[in-house]
């Protein structure tokens, strides 16, 4: 049986019982933590630390002397990354049971009437329309009759 003096957890001591009986958690919290060390402002040998003045110039002609003969630097670079560029004639809806009938010689209805512009496209985004025009002999074109005004920076 307990003594009704003895007190049964730290929150019923008194402070100084706290003081002298202690726990590992406040000798943790109480124990003197080391001061970070400075970054010294000068150089080991007590004097200010000088680096040297780089030659920008000289930098930029080595690194330019490693890039590919003809490759721009900055935007000028990626003017000659290729995209793909879809020209939609139209688009079609149908149940997969009517896709699975399509075989050789079916006729697919396009939402768009003979003679309306097509859409030029780039990563899915509408850039231009323009009219499907015969090129050469046995090729088509696209003849752009609009630059979509969104696409345009202003």
């Amino acid at each position: 049986m307990d003594k009704p003096d003895t007190p049964k957890t730290d929150a019923d001591r008194t402070p100084d019982a706290k003081a002298e009986t202690g726990t590992a958690n406040d000798a943790k919290a109480e124990a003197p933590q080391p001061a970070p060390e400075a970054i010294p402002d000068a150089a080991p040998d007590g004097k200010s630390a000088v680096f040297p003045q780089l030659d920008t110039e000289e930098t930029l002609n080595a690194l330019t002397a490693l890039q590919p003969e003809g490759a721009g630097t900055g935007i000028n670079a990626m003017l000659n990354v290729g995209l793909d560029v879809q020209i939609v004639l139209g688009q079609a809806r149908m149940p997969i049971s009517r896709l699975l009938e399509l075989t050789r010689g079916s006729i697919v209805e396009l939402n768009r009437k003979i003679g309306a512009p097509v859409d030029l496209m780039v990563s899915d985004r509408l850039i231009a329309r323009g009219d499907l025009v015969k090129v050469g002999e046995d090729r088509l074109g696209v003849s752009l009759t609009q630059i979509v005004k969104d696409y345009v920076a202003d």
